[in-house]
């Protein structure tokens, strides 16, 4: 199981939130773990993702450098640190895990990959 600890809600472009995913009934540090987003009338798209022990993280081109994801396998939780944000960012986010099946398992961005899901918060950016 995985809980949205913390609120999307409205921010002006430019403007910055931070979302946190708390871990449940599963072994969260061998679990790989993602943000995804989905824009009304559009398909999911992954954005960010980080490995389950190394922590090594992934970004989509069309966040990278302005969103930080981040995990405490001491807590067990995800977050995703949003700065500089876009109107284009608007979407509902989800947070996911995937089991890491294999030492050396390759990190995924495919959403058919994970196996537990947040339950979503919209997040909007505008003027």
């Amino acid at each position: 199981e995985v809980q949205l600890q913390a609120r999307g809600g409205l921010v002006q472009p430019g403007g910055s939130l931070r979302l946190s995913c708390a871990a449940s009934g599963f072994i969260f540090p061998s679990y790989d773990m993602s943000w995804f987003r989905q824009a009304p009338g559009k398909g999911p798209e992954w954005t960010s993702g980080i490995s389950s022990g190394s922590r090594q993280t992934y970004y989509a081109d069309s966040v990278k450098g302005r969103f930080t994801i981040s995990r405490d396998n001491t807590k067990n939780t995800l977050s995703l640190q949003m700065n500089n944000l876009k109107p284009e960012d608007t979407a509902t986010y989800y947070c996911a895990a995937r089991p890491r099946r294999a030492v050396f398992q390759i990190f995924s961005q495919n959403k058919d990959d994970y196996t537990y899901w947040g339950q979503g918060t919209q997040v909007t950016v505008s003027s």
